[in-house]
């Protein structure tokens, strides 16, 4: 149990229990816990409709989808990703037995940096595996260029990126597949859980085969599966997560708003570009510590601890820097000046929606004290 006074990055938004009750009550009416149950049929749809899409395949967690997308497409040999990112990233390709390809990041935007790509390409590319990182959409335009040019696949890890939109619709309809994760801390959850959102229903079918071991009737297994089925009582507490999600957003965005507009003015903190997007979910709040800030990154970070605000380095250390892939050539600090900057310079602060106006008066208090005080 924590305690009142401490404020976390993110926090699931959980309905009130009596609101989840009459779902748990069909499902135990109806005896049907998981493959495919009524409950995960209509998120299915459910989520289609919010999200403007076709076709879209649930799944138990967001990492399971990756592997899942990877073997749909039979991605192998090599695939040029970010080192700027959750690890499942990059350890979704280590599970299909893909060699990952670091390219560096754009410094403002933070995502895969299209100009570092095509130096990246071998004969051994397969495919690009880019990151809307913290919900802000990638140069979708300039990556499908390359990877039309060079005959490669393109799959979105679209984690963050829940809802947003560019001038033409959901972000996630762009390259070969858009996989989003429903962990508890995302902006729409299910407890655990992700999707893939899918070009057509031929792709969705072969999908919906491999989430459940390959089986495509009693009797007949055409592909070596995984278990990747999300169960009843997840999809019921996703229909229930939708209907409060307009209000989720919205909060969000005001609290975002806010720290855009007191922070403006402290010398040495960054608030990170609010991006392209048309629609956005302002799933996290990153601020980047520079040099001129009287505290380092992780000083900063160590105060905001004492004080009971849990703030995260989101994204340190880099993936490239973990001892399964720092081996690699192109995980070099070398390769990644930019990576390894922003790594060196992010802190996530709290914003999810019922962070209270007191509470995040609280963390800006605090950049603003340890500012003067350390000037």
């Amino acid at each position: 149990m924590t305690s009142a006074s401490e404020i976390y990055v993110t926090q699931p938004a959980l309905p009130p229990l009596a609101e989840f009750i009459p779902y748990l009550e069909q499902i135990w009416e109806s005896k049907v816990l998981t493959n495919g149950g009524p409950f995960h049929q209509q998120l299915e749809q459910a989520l289609c409709d919010r999200l403007g899409v076709e076709h879209l395949a649930l799944f138990t967690n967001g990492t399971i989808a990756l592997v899942t997308a990877l073997q749909a497409l039979r991605i192998s040999g090599e695939v040029i990703t970010t080192p700027y990112s959750f690890v499942a990233t990059a350890h979704s390709l280590l599970w299909n037995g893909i060699r990952p390809v670091f390219v560096d990041i754009d410094p403002d935007t933070l995502n895969l940096d299209p100009a570092q790509i095509e130096a990246a390409i071998t004969p051994q590319t397969m495919a690009i595996l880019p990151v809307h990182v913290y919900g802000h959409p990638c140069n979708v335009e300039a990556i499908q260029q390359i990877a039309d040019i060079h005959n490669l696949k393109v799959i979105y890890d679209a984690a963050h990126a829940f809802g947003v939109e560019d001038q033409d619709g959901s972000i996630t309809r762009h390259g070969d597949l858009s996989v989003l994760s429903f962990h508890a801390t995302k902006v729409f959850n299910t407890f655990e859980g992700g999707a893939i959102v899918c070009p057509d229903a031929k792709t969705k079918l072969r999908i919906d085969r491999l989430k459940n071991f390959g089986f495509v009737d009693e009797v007949t297994v055409v592909a070596p599966g995984i278990n990747g089925k999300m169960s009843e009582i997840n999809a019921a507490f996703g229909l229930l997560q939708l209907n409060s999600l307009t209000d989720a957003l919205a909060r969000r965005a005001a609290i975002a708003q806010t720290y855009r507009e007191q922070l403006r003015d402290v010398q040495g903190i960054r608030c990170h570009a609010r991006g392209s997007q048309r629609v956005a979910n302002d799933a996290y709040f990153p601020i980047m510590v520079e040099p001129n800030y009287p505290l380092t990154r992780d000083a900063l970070y160590t105060q905001f601890k004492r004080h009971g605000i849990h703030c995260r380095r989101y994204f340190y250390p880099l993936i490239s820097d973990f001892p399964m892939y720092r081996g690699l050539p192109s995980a070099s600090h070398d390769h990644l000046p930019n990576a390894v900057r922003a790594a060196s310079q992010v802190l996530c602060l709290p914003i999810y929606p019922t962070l209270q106006t007191d509470e995040q008066q609280r963390v800006i208090d605090l950049l603003r004290d340890a500012s003067h005080a350390h000037a």
